[in-house]
């Protein structure tokens, strides 16, 4: 048996003879700080929760800044943590499943107790980044939190300027040169007219804040028309967005924002000119799964950042229906649901470490693809929902500050 497997036994046996307490507690922090270092950092997120509500002195050891930033370091986009976001019930609903390091059909799905659930029964889920998810209220467009939902621990963001008949775009990322997150709000609206009413003429305003400040800055007006999904992409310091055709250009580009300088740049990509496509994070770089007839996929990888040059056809995945889908629903919520409407038939999420890629088929099915023998696997878990949203997350027990002990 390994050293992990060694932590995460005493951990059960602990849970399960609480009067080893003391005595448990004692033998580990008598060993030297490196080793526990080393072990920590590499269990998986889950845990590392369990492991720290062991008892006061192991809780001490996993809330250590070093062993927190260790444990970001050592956890990286090949091993995630998924996280599903289903809105079937009458409150919006997160669970989540460590991956690939799971049994698949053996391991059940976790739900979090989300505490912001009786203030924001209904939300949707803006972005990953570094351990956080910013959470906006579907009811309130001004109610925006930051949260880690393996710690509790959440932040409610001042309020913004709002608009009327506004539509909102957000970006959410960490600036790994500075150690800050922030939070990006494009706001669209029309302006007054007269007493008849709004004109046509759209206005913009773009504004952004920094965790942790008081107040939004303002950065003027927006360049461009951009859509909330699909959902933002963060690499290489940057937030992308795809835009589609529109009177004030014509065919697709992908749009970034610099989180350091704040400015809005393209990104260089004739070669998906005229292709219907999402993004997505490849092997740490950016890349665009373009959509064909019958569900068809191919994967284009930027393999150096910003040279339009470097656009690389990777990978081709054929049709594929997974188990359970080769009829349409008849449940009427699936027409309604603000999760189905927004996803595509198939959506890529991530390559895992195993060179597999794994997909998202209409919100209510996970496949891994083998592009090597291209063959296709279903993946069941227990007690996932039956609709979902699939957030590919890098669990942390980075800890922020929040009005209420969670």
């Amino acid at each position: 048996m390994d050293s992990n497997s060694e932590i995460i036994d005493q951990v059960e046996r602990k849970r399960s003879n609480p009067e080893g307490d003391q005595q448990l507690s004692s033998q580990l922090e008598s060993l030297p700080h490196d080793p526990i270092l080393y072990i920590l950092s590499r269990l998986p997120i889950s845990s590392l929760v369990q492991f720290k509500s062991v008892c006061r002195g192991w809780r001490m050891l996993a809330q250590d800044l070093d062993v927190v930033n260790k444990h970001s370091t050592c956890m990286d986009e090949n091993s995630p943590c998924l996280i599903f976001h289903s809105d079937c019930t009458t409150r919006d609903q997160l669970y989540f499943v460590d991956f690939p390091a799971c049994n698949h059909e053996d391991e059940k799905v976790k739900r979090f107790h989300v505490p912001l659930e009786e203030a924001m029964p209904e939300f949707n889920v803006l972005g990953s980044s570094n351990g956080l998810l910013s959470l906006s209220d579907s009811l309130q467009s001004d109610a925006l939190y930051v949260y880690n939902p393996f710690t509790g621990n959440y932040q409610h963001l001042p309020k913004s300027a709002q608009y009327r008949n506004q539509r909102v775009v957000f970006g959410f990322g960490f600036n790994f040169k500075t150690k800050e997150y922030k939070v990006l709000k494009i706001v669209y609206y029309r302006k007054a007219c007269t007493a008849f009413g709004f004109s046509a003429i759209r206005d913009s305003e773009v504004q952004i804040l920094t965790l942790g400040s008081s107040a939004w800055r303002s950065l003027g007006k927006a360049s461009y028309h951009l859509y909330q999904w699909p959902s933002q992409v963060f690499v290489n310091g940057r937030l992308h967005w795809v835009i589609w055709p529109h009177k004030d250009h014509r065919g697709t580009k992908i749009i970034s924002f610099d989180l350091e300088d704040e400015q809005f740049r393209e990104v260089p990509s004739t070669t998906l000119k005229g292709y219907d496509y999402h993004l997505v994070i490849l092997g740490g770089c950016l890349s665009a799964a373009v959509y064909f007839n019958y569900c068809k996929l191919e994967i284009w990888v930027m393999t150096e950042y910003d040279v339009e040059e470097s656009w690389v056809k990777r990978f081709n995945i054929g049709a594929y229906v997974p188990m359970g889908l080769e009829e349409e629903p008849a449940d009427q919520f699936y027409k309604n649901s603000k999760i189905i409407e927004k996803g595509e038939f198939v959506r890529v999420l991530c390559l895992l470490k195993n060179g597999e890629i794994l997909l998202e088929y209409e919100s209510r099915a996970l496949v891994s693809y083998d592009p090597k023998g291209e063959e296709f696997k279903d993946l069941i878990f227990q007690g996932i929902p039956r609709w979902y949203q699939t957030i590919v997350h890098m669990g942390s027990l980075k800890w922020i500050d929040t009005f209420t002990d969670a």
